[in-house]
């Protein structure tokens, strides 16, 4: 009896991990709807669109619903080479979040994207853009 509870056990924890989470790889194949990066976020996706001198992050649950961002906050941190820029980000149509400031883009290029939703607490998620679809750059 014992075995049979310990198979249940396992089986239930490979069943519900594999459910909860999407690695970067799994994400980076996947359609994102705005030609961005996706990443996780808490019980978010983040799809981050980098053009130059701009971010913007849309924010859906796990299956692609958009989550609204009235009322929220954020930031993006962008590092590109040996320069680092901070983005102020604002609600931007019914799921972004959008900002502007100088920053360059380069292959090793990072962001760390920060979102408070409203009555939320923060959620974070790093991204690679430059490393999308073989180093292309989103727009």
């Amino acid at each position: 009896m014992k075995n049979y509870q310990l198979l249940f056990i396992a089986t239930a924890f490979l069943f519900t991990h594999g459910a909860q989470a999407h690695d970067d790889l799994t994400l980076d194949a996947m359609h994102s709807p705005h030609g961005g990066q996706l990443r996780m976020a808490g019980a978010y996706h983040y799809e981050l669109v980098v053009q130059p001198n701009a971010v913007t992050v849309y924010v859906t649950d796990h299956a692609g619903t958009k989550v609204p961002t009235a009322g929220a906050s954020g930031n993006a941190t962008v590092l590109s080479g040996k320069a680092k820029a901070t983005v102020p980000l604002q609600p931007f149509g019914d799921n972004g979040m959008k900002g502007g400031a100088q920053f360059a883009t380069a292959p090793d290029m990072k962001v760390v994207v920060s979102i408070t939703l409203a009555g939320k607490t923060p959620e974070l998620a790093r991204f690679t853009p430059m490393q999308k679809d073989g180093g292309m750059m989103a727009h």
